[in-house]
C-alpha cells in the first residue's frame, strides 16, 4: 500500500480541474515579437515585466513538499539587469532538515540578425550565500543578459518541512503580467490556507474532498508592482500572497500554539539554560550601587553599561548562542544579538531584577503575526524588565551609542513576546518608544543690503534623531560628517563647524556652524526676495504617491522646529509680514504651526511639525500627504524686504 499510495496521489493530482489545466508558459519556448523593440504598453515605466511566473507545490510522496517553479522575465531598461539572476532560499534549521534544490536550468533569448539567440545558463555560476542560521540564498547569474533581452529559469526544490507548505508571492517590484500557484496535497494534511491580497484573483479554484487529495489554483493577471516607500517596514509585509499553516494530520491538530512554542523555548533552548547562571557576574555587578527604593532606573542603566562595556555586538541578528555566556563576557567580549541581550537578562537577574527575554522582529524582517504561531517570525531577542512602580523596560545592550532605556529603531515593530518563567507567564507586550525624534534648527542670519546672508546655524538632534546622528558621525569621522552636513545647504558655505554632546547619549547631539551665501546673480536694486525657511526645511514631500495601501510607520513621535531669527539691513523692512498657517491633522494626530513676526530690523520665522502618532494608517496618509504639501508651501514663502524712502 505504502508503494501504491504515491501512484494514486499522481493519477488523482492529474484528474483534478485544479490542475489539469494547460500550464501558463512553456519553458524553452519563446515567442519572437517578446524581443523586439516594440514598447510594453503598459510596462514603459518599469524597469522589467514578469511576463508569466508559475509555481506548483505538492507532496507526491507524503514525506516532502516538491516546489516546481518557472519564471519569465523581459529586460526594459538598463536599470533592470540585475533582473538576470534569480536566487531561491533555502532552510535549514533544524537538525536532520534541509531544503535541496534540483533541476535548475534557465535561458537568456536575445534577437540577433532576425533570429531568436538562445543561451543557457551554466550551473557552475550558482553561488551559495549563507543568509542566517535559518536560511542560505542560492543564487544564479543568467548569460548575455541586455535590454530588450527575455530570461527565464525554473528549478525544483525539495522541502521536509511539511509544517511549512510552500507559500508564494504573486506581487513583485516590477509589473507581473500573469502569476499563477497550484497547491496539492493529500487529504491527511489539514492546511489553513491564508490569503493576503489588494488585488482580485484572475482564478481561484479549488477541488479534492471527495479524492484523496485536494487542490487549489489561484493566479492574478496585471499586478502592479509594490515598491518600498518611505516609512515602512518591509514590502513583504503587504505584497499580495498566500501561504500555509497546518492545522492538522489525519485527524490529528498538530498546530502549533504560542503555550507549546513557549514550552519549547523554556525547556529546550540552549539561550534560557544559561540565564540562571550568573556567578561570573557576581563581583562585577556586587561594584554597582546598592540598590535602594529610588533608583531601579540607576541600577538598570547601570547594568546595560556593565554589558556594554564588556562585549561588542558583532551585528549579527540571531535568537541563539553558539558560544557560552561566561566565555563571551570574560574572554572573546564579542557576540551576535542574541548571545549580548542574552548576557545582558542574565546580569539583571544577578543584579535583582526580574528580567526576561522578548522575541522580537526587526522591522526590515517583518511584523510578526500573533494569530499565526510560528518561531520563525522572530529573528532577535531583547530584555523585559518589570519596574516597581508597575511599568516596564525593554532594553537592548547591542548599540552603546543608544541610552539605556532606547531601543534601536530597528526592533520598533509593534510587538513583541517575553518568554516568562513558564508558558503560562508568557505574554504579547506593545512596543511602545519611550523617546521621540526631534530635531531644532535656530538660526541666525544677517542681510545685507545686496541680498548676500551670512549667519550661525544650531542643530540639536534629540532621542532616534540623535541616535542616528551618532552612528552617521561614528561611521564618517568628523570631516566627512561636517561635508555631509553642508550639503543640505547647496549654495551655501559652511565653514568653523563644531559638536557638542558627543558621548552624551542621553543629550542630544549639538552642531554648530557658521554659514554665507553670496550676492543672487540678479539681485534687484532696492528689493529683496528670500525665503529663509525653505533654506532648512525638507527638500521635498517625502510622500510621492498620490494613494497608498500600506500605514506610515514611523516608529516614534517626530518633532521638527525651525527658528531662523533674520536681521535686515539699515533702512530696510519687510513690505508685507506673511499671514500665520496653523494645520491639524484628524483625531490630534499632529500639528503643523507657522509664524512670522517683524519689529524693526528683526524678523522671526517659526515653523514647527509634530506628529503624534508613530503609525498612521493607509487611510490617513491623503490627510498626512497634505500636510507636507502644505508645509513645503508655506516654508518657501517669499518674503519681500524693500528699501525705504
Amino acid at each position: 500500500m505504502r508503494r501504491l499510495l504515491p501512484l494514486l496521489l499522481v493519477q488523482a493530482l492529474a484528474r483534478h480541474p485544479a490542475l489539469a489545466q494547460p500550464e501558463p508558459v512553456k519553458f524553452g519556448h519563446i515567442d519572437s515579437h517578446l524581443l523586439t523593440a516594440a514598447p510594453f504598453v503598459g510596462d514603459s515605466a518599469a524597469e522589467a515585466v514578469v511576463l508569466c511566473d508559475y509555481g506548483t507545490a505538492s507532496i507526491p510522496n507524503g514525506g516532502e513538499v516538491r516546489f516546481d517553479r518557472i519564471t519569465r522575465i523581459k529586460i526594459l531598461k538598463k536599470s533592470g539587469l540585475d533582473w538576470g539572476n534569480f536566487e531561491a532560499l533555502l532552510r535549514h534549521d533544524q537538525p536532520g532538515h534541509a531544503e535541496r534544490l534540483t533541476n535548475v536550468q534557465g535561458f537568456t533569448y536575445n534577437l540577433l540578425n532576425g533570429k531568436v539567440e538562445q543561451t543557457p545558463l551554466q550551473a557552475a555560476t550558482g553561488v551559495l550565500l549563507k543568509k542566517s542560521e535559518l536560511y542560505s540564498l542560492q543564487r544564479f547569474a543568467l548569460p548575455h543578459v541586455r535590454v530588450g533581452s527575455v530570461v527565464e529559469f525554473r528549478y525544483t526544490l525539495y522541502s521536509n518541512y511539511l509544517s511549512n507548505f510552500r507559500g508564494w508571492d504573486f506581487q513583485r517590484s516590477i509589473p507581473v503580467r500573469w502569476s499563477e500557484y497550484r497547491a496539492a496535497f493529500p487529504h491527511q494534511f489539514n492546511y489553513k490556507i491564508l490569503l493576503q491580497s489588494k488585488q482580485a484573483l484572475a482564478v481561484d479554484e479549488h477541488a479534492g474532498a471527495e479524492a484523496l487529495i485536494s487542490t487549489h489554483r489561484w493566479a492574478m493577471r496585471d499586478v502592479p508592482p509594490l515598491r518600498a516607500e518611505p516609512f515602512m517596514t518591509t514590502t513583504a509585509d503587504y505584497v499580495d500572497k498566500v501561504f500555509f499553516e497546518l492545522a492538522s494530520y489525519g485527524g490529528t491538530d498538530v498546530a502549533r500554539s504560542w503555550e507549546k512554542i513557549d514550552e519549547f523555548l523554556l525547556h529546550d533552548w540552549e539561550l534560557g539554560q544559561q540565564l540562571d547562571h550568573f556567578n561570573f557576574l557576581k563581583d562585577d555587578l556586587a561594584r554597582l550601587p546598592p540598590p535602594t527604593p529610588d533608583n531601579a532606573l540607576q541600577r538598570l542603566a547601570a547594568v546595560r553599561a556593565l554589558v556594554v562595556q564588556a562585549v561588542k555586538c558583532t551585528g549579527e541578528f540571531s535568537m541563539r548562542t553558539s558560544t557560552p555566556l561566561r566565555k563571551i563576557y570574560q574572554q572573546t567580549h564579542q557576540g551576535n544579538t542574541a548571545e549580548v541581550n542574552f548576557l545582558l537578562v542574565a546580569a539583571l537577574r544577578g543584579a535583582g531584577f526580574a528580567a526576561n527575554p522578548m522575541l522580537l522582529s526587526t522591522r526590515a524582517h517583518g511584523r510578526v503575526r500573533a494569530t499565526m504561531p510560528e518561531l520563525g517570525q522572530f529573528n532577535y531577542v531583547a530584555a523585559h524588565v518589570p519596574l516597581p512602580d508597575g511599568q516596564a523596560l525593554v532594553l537592548d545592550a547591542t548599540d552603546p551609542l543608544l541610552p539605556y532605556d532606547m531601543l534601536p529603531e530597528r526592533c520598533l515593530n509593534q510587538q513583541g513576546r517575553v518568554i516568562g518563567g513558564s508558558a503560562a507567564a508568557s505574554r504579547w507586550v506593545e512596543l511602545k518608544p519611550r523617546h521621540r525624534r526631534t530635531h531644532l534648527q535656530q538660526v541666525q542670519l544677517r542681510l545685507a543690503p545686496d541680498g548676500a546672508l551670512s549667519g550661525q546655524v544650531h542643530e540639536e538632534f534629540g532621542g532616534y534623531a540623535g541616535a542616528q546622528q551618532r552612528a552617521s558621525l561614528q561611521a564618517a569621522g568628523d570631516k566627512k560628517f561636517a561635508a555631509d552636513v553642508a550639503k543640505f545647504l547647496p549654495g551655501w558655505t559652511v565653514t568653523g563647524f563644531a559638536l557638542a554632546n558627543r558621548d552624551s547619549v542621553h543629550m542630544p547631539l549639538a552642531l554648530d556652524y557658521a554659514v554665507a551665501q553670496s550676492t543672487p546673480a540678479s539681485a534687484p536694486v532696492g528689493t529683496i526676495y528670500l525665503s529663509p525657511l525653505q533654506y532648512f526645511g525638507p527638500e521635498r514631500n517625502p510622500f510621492r504617491a498620490e494613494t497608498r495601501q500600506f500605514p506610515v510607520d514611523f516608529g516614534y513621535v517626530r518633532e521638527e522646529t525651525i527658528v531662523v531669527n533674520l536681521t535686515l539691513p539699515a533702512g530696510y523692512a519687510l513690505a508685507e509680514t506673511p499671514k500665520s498657517k496653523a494645520l491639524d491633522l484628524p483625531d490630534n494626530g499632529g500639528r503643523f504651526v507657522c509664524s512670522t513676526t517683524a519689529t524693526g530690523a528683526a524678523v522671526q520665522l517659526t515653523s514647527r511639525l509634530l506628529l503624534r502618532k508613530p503609525i498612521y494608517t493607509a487611510a490617513e496618509y491623503a490627510t498626512l500627504r497634505e500636510l507636507y504639501r502644505q508645509l513645503l508651501e508655506k516654508q518657501a514663502e517669499r518674503l519681500v524686504v524693500k528699501k525705504l524712502g
